[in-house]
Order: C-alpha cells, then sequence, then structure tokens
C-alpha cells in the first residue's frame, strides 16, 4: 500500500527487535529519542487485539527549530516519527515520513533545502540501521 509522502522499508528483524535497533541507532547518530508509543500494548490493555504496531518519536532540536521557525505549523509533524509494524504475513515494516515532501507540504523547499536534505539523509540511515 503505497500513501503519498511515506517511506516504507522492509525489516528483516522482528517488531521488537527493529524498535530496540532504531531506539539505538537514533542515540547513536546524536539524536533524542522523546517517546516509544506501543499501540498494540495500548489496544490489548483495551481488550483489542493489534499486530505489533509502535511509533518511536525522536529528534535533533537544532535541526526542528529551523524548520518550525519558517512555518509553525510544521510542529505538527516534529519530532521526526517512524512506525514500526507487522503486516498479516508476519513481515515488519518501518514507515516514515518523507522529509522532502513534508518541507513541500509547508511550502519550505527552497528556505530549508540543506537541512531537510541532512535530515533525510539521517532518517534514511537510522532507518537502514535498524532495518538490516
Amino acid at each position: 500500500m503505497a500513501v503519498e509522502g511515506l517511506i516504507t522499508l522492509p525489516s528483516r528483524f522482528t517488531p521488537k527487535e527493529t524498535a530496540d535497533k532504531l531506539a539505538s541507532a537514533v542515540a547513536s547518530h546524536g539524536m533524542t529519542l522523546v517517546a516509544r508509543v506501543d499501540h498494540a500494548a495500548a489496544a490489548a490493555k483495551a481488550g483489542l487485539d493489534l499486530r505489533p504496531t509502535e511509533v518511536l518519536i525522536f529528534g535533533n532540536p537544532s535541526a526542528g527549530t529551523l524548520l518550525m521557525q519558517m512555518a509553525q505549523p510544521i510542529g505538527l509533524d516534529l519530532p521526526l516519527k517512524a512506525l514500526v509494524w507487522q503486516d498479516d504475513a508476519r513481515d515488519t515494516w518501518v514507515s516514515y515520513q518523507d522529509l522532502n515532501w513534508l518541507a513541500k507540504r509547508y511550502g519550505l523547499m527552497a528556505a530549508v533545502a540543506p537541512t531537510v536534505d541532512k535530515m533525510a539523509s539521517l532518517l534514511k540511515v537510522v532507518v537502514e540501521e535498524a532495518t538490516g
């Protein structure tokens, strides 16, 4: 399922391993892990079933702040997020927003292109480290 502005990559690892590797990669690249939201655990507490689905929220204020200085509403999409999830075939995936698409959505492309390119490259590296 392709979603505009979303990048999805397969992982060689289980959802838990992938999420843990992602958290480790975030830290090793100087970003701060703000939160981990385990949707499957929340669903279970409500008596519902959900395959492994976890959002990791992370970032670096020195990069994100520049984007918000240019267009504060982008703060709805920052800090960065990655969704680690398992499909019905038990394959693990990581989905995250394409930062170039996000910058375009807020009309920031020309003004912050170097920052967005650097953030996008770093995000790609972090996700690739987590997915193997």
